[in-house]
């Protein structure tokens, strides 16, 4: 009895350093794959979504006031 209970306790602990093992390996993994992932966006100099949207705001703007001056210049030219 005590022979299989001491096997069953040896197999378990293998069982379980695997497993363990395993959740490691996969976490490593996933830490590696989104290194890389943010290296290449930093390469390619991509921005976030934030980022985008807050440069698309600003273009507008420009744009509205770049119009609001021709307009001026337009009307300056018609006197």
């Amino acid at each position: 009895m005590t022979k299989s209970r001491d096997l069953l306790d040896k197999l378990s602990k293998l069982v379980e350093q695997g497993i363990t093992n395993y959740k490691d390996l996969s976490s490593e993994i996933i830490n590696l794959c989104q290194t890389k992932r943010n290296d290449f966006i930093f390469k390619m100099k991509l921005t976030s979504k934030e980022e985008t949207e807050i440069i698309k705001k600003r273009l507008e703007k420009v744009e509205k006031k770049l119009e609001e001056m021709q307009k001026k210049k337009k009307s300056k030219k018609v006197k």
